[in-house]
């Protein structure tokens, strides 16, 4: 089956950090949220890298620089170098560097991320669209303190013509507190703004992708995220497989809805998963699919939930004495349920009603 095709999650009999040898994890919203570490987060990180996994960190985030990445990741409990991060800020500096002279002044919209990325890359950042000789303006994530006066800088610059570059344009970014406006949403106040269209190098656009294999030369690479108009669009793309974890800003609800590049191969709870195989989803005898102790059936505009004895799934997300229960059953629900919705979809998105099938499982 092919992944523009795919029309279920996969299965795997062996666990997913033998299967796959380099993990390309995102952070916000997978590793942590809001500055701190999401549960089982460390606990699952360590155990996949004692067992030879290697484990990199891909962030559309271009505010930190890798040091102060991997700095934040070691104080969290999870030992990392800077070579281990890669993120759209030095993705973006090597597609500005390939299109301008060596030296070249970038204007620089966003925070120390950017700045360091292109000195890597021999260019100049600067902080005036009044700069002589301007090569290029760039923007990324400068955190939620940016001074509203940048995107008039940008503005200024970008209508006189200078070429402008972005390091990604995720409209949200997950914190502490909830969901807040991330660098897409940004990117939208200058192209009104301007009526330009930036290069954008972050997730899901190949840029990043080649940045991410140019640093880490993966052989057999899976991408985990948790957003899937980046990190599994990024995978889609990339031709490689990928893992959703529901710990940031995709519920389930959207995971039904998803066209086929933003179908992950793998759905878990939390990133536990990369730990443990992936059950089959199956054609289930008398039609729908089945996952573990869960069938999901389409009946009239509605997904259904069933369990083993095939009757209606209670409000208690069991059927009887022989229903599924706990979080693994949760998910196993989930997975039928996607089977089921991207099977009526197709090549589009499903509008089959889920809610309450989603309401028993608790997502």
């Amino acid at each position: 089956m092919t992944r523009q095709s795919r029309t279920l999650p996969a299965g795997s009999e062996r666990s997913l950090h033998q299967a796959y040898d380099t993990a390309l994890l995102d952070l916000d919203g997978v590793v942590y949220a809001g500055g701190e570490a999401i549960a089982h987060a460390v606990d699952s990180l360590a155990a996949a890298r004692a067992d030879g996994m290697h484990l990199a960190y891909v962030t559309n985030n271009a505010l930190r620089t890798p040091d102060a990445v991997a700095g934040h990741l070691s104080e969290l409990g999870i030992p990392t170098e800077a070579g281990e991060v890669i993120t759209s800020a030095q993705a973006v500096a090597r597609l500005i560097a390939e299109q301008v002279a060596p030296g070249s002044k970038v204007l620089v919209i966003g925070g120390e991320g950017l700045r360091v990325a292109l000195r890597e890359r021999g260019l100049v950042p600067v902080d005036s669209a009044e700069e002589e000789g301007l090569a290029a303006v760039v923007q990324g994530y400068g955190g939620p303190d940016l001074p509203w006066g940048r995107f008039a800088e940008a503005s200024y610059a970008i209508n006189r013509g200078v070429p402008w570059y972005a390091s990604n344009t995720d409209l949200t970014i997950p914190g502490a507190r909830g969901i807040a406006p991330g660098n897409g949403s940004a990117v939208e106040v200058v192209r009104i703004a301007t009526g330009a269209e930036p290069q954008v190098a972050g997730k899901p656009l190949p840029p990043m992708h080649r940045e991410t294999v140019l640093r880490t030369g993966a052989k057999r690479p899976l991408v985990v995220g948790d957003r899937l108009d980046t990190d599994i669009e990024g995978a889609f793309n990339g031709d490689v497989d990928s893992l959703l974890v529901l710990t940031g800003v995709t519920d389930g609800a959207q995971l039904l809805r998803a066209e086929p590049k933003y179908r992950p191969t793998y759905v878990d709870r939390d990133l536990r998963g990369l730990l443990t195989g992936q059950p089959e989803v199956v054609a289930a005898d008398g039609g729908g699919f089945r996952c573990g102790s869960w069938t999901a059936v389409a009946v009239d505009g509605v997904l259904e939930l069933r369990g083993e004895d095939g009757g209606p799934v209670g409000a208690d997300g069991a059927s009887g004495a022989s229903g599924a229960s706990g979080a693994s059953g949760d998910i196993d629900g989930l997975r039928a349920l996607c089977a089921a919705a991207w099977t009526e979809a197709g090549d589009g998105s499903c509008g089959l009603d889920a809610g309450k099938a989603l309401a028993r499982l608790g997502l």
